[in-house]
């Protein structure tokens, strides 16, 4: 990874997201579900969802960074776990913010093949190193992303105290 930093800002990601959008439509793939990848993948899905008139979104929760460039060994599902037969003989789009090492979207991809009619991937970011190379790419890039959503810290402690500002 490079020193570089991506910097997305929202209005920068409503347009990466519409992009994509239209990418997705112009190859004529009509997916049946967004399958959410969270967090970072909640919003790219909220907008694909919007963009392409596709109501039934769900979300997979995994856990696999834990700060810049650390991660756990490998990425680990989260509960509650989609049931698959409400992805089965459906069309898939798997949406997520980045594939970086592509482990995360290794993990739900093959966690919908053999259940899914189809399954596919789309992403604001691809870098090169990742396992998965996604079939909708908005941009890519070997930089550390800063995504509007993340770059400033919590307001609010897990405990839920107030921050300083």
């Amino acid at each position: 990874m490079s020193d570089e930093r991506e910097n997305l800002t929202y209005p920068l990601f409503g347009q990466a997201v519409r992009e994509l959008a239209q990418t997705i439509a112009d190859d004529g793939y009509e997916p049946d579900i967004i399958l959410s990848i969270a967090r970072g993948g909640l919003f790219v899905a909220g907008g694909l969802g919007y963009a392409l008139d596709v109501k039934n979104l769900h979300v997979m929760n995994v856990e696999f960074y834990t700060g810049v460039g650390a991660t756990l060994e490998m990425p680990v599902m989260l509960p509650p776990v989609p049931n698959v037969v409400d992805l089965s003989e459906k069309k898939v789009l798997v949406a997520d913010d980045v594939a970086d090492t592509g482990k995360t979207l290794k993990l739900v991809h093959d966690f919908c093949a053999g259940h899914v009619a189809d399954v596919r991937c789309a992403v604001v970011y691809e870098k090169p190193q990742s396992l998965v190379k996604c079939e909708y790419v908005w941009r890519r890039t070997d930089a550390w992303i800063n995504f509007p959503w993340s770059v400033e810290p919590p307001v609010v402690r897990r405990d839920g105290q107030v921050l300083d500002a």
